[in-house]
This record gives C-alpha cells, structure tokens and sequence, in this order.
C-alpha cells in the first residue's frame, strides 16, 4: 500500500513540480505539465483497477471506477453524438474531481 501511496503522490505532484520551472523554460513548462496530467491520470487509473482487483467490493472504488467510465462515455458523446457547453465543462472538471477523489481513498487506506 506504501508503494501505492507515494506512486499516487509522485502522479499528481509531477505536473506541479513541473510547473515550478516556469521562470527557466517559460512556455514549455506550460506544455509539459499539461502533458504530465495525462499521465497522472493514467497512473491513476492504473491504481484504480490494481485497487478493484485487490479488494473488488470497496464501494469507494467501485465508485471511482464508475466515475473513470463515466468521464470515457461523457468523452465520446461530447466527440461523437452531441456537443455542448455544459458537457465540456464536466468533461474539464470531472478528471481534477476523480485524482481527489482516489487520492483520499489511498490516503484513508494507508491510515488503516
């Protein structure tokens, strides 16, 4: 659960850390943190389905779990069926709400 823990940490720390460079790269650092929140998101989803295995009845994770394929499902709506504002306004927030969200169920998991 440690290594999980500081995995987690690393994941959504690393594009803040990169955003710290600012002064000295500029807009590259703008980038390469957006580009490094992609990949939180894929450690995390990562950690979700490593979590749903080990323990496939924490409602908590079945929660997250649900939220991952609802934020997929919202994407190919938005994409492919109907486009709206409202829509791409959930579609930008949901991914921030999920990373909380697992990451407080990691750090609760790690206090037991």
């Amino acid at each position: 659960m440690k290594t999980t823990l500081q995995l987690n940490t690393f994941a959504v720390g690393l594009p803040l850390l990169i955003l710290l460079t600012y002064p000295i790269v500029k807009e590259g650092a703008f980038f390469y943190a957006m580009l490094s929140t992609a990949i939180t998101g894929f450690i995390q989803v990562l950690l979700g389905i490593k979590l749903i295995f080990e323990d496939p009845n924490n409602r908590y994770i079945q929660i997250y779990i649900a939220g991952v394929i609802m934020f997929f499902l919202l994407c190919f709506i938005q994409i492919e069926i109907y486009s709206s504002e409202s829509l791409r306004i959930t579609l930008l927030s949901l991914p921030l709400i999920l990373a909380i969200y697992l990451s407080i169920i990691l750090y609760k998991k790690a206090k037991l």
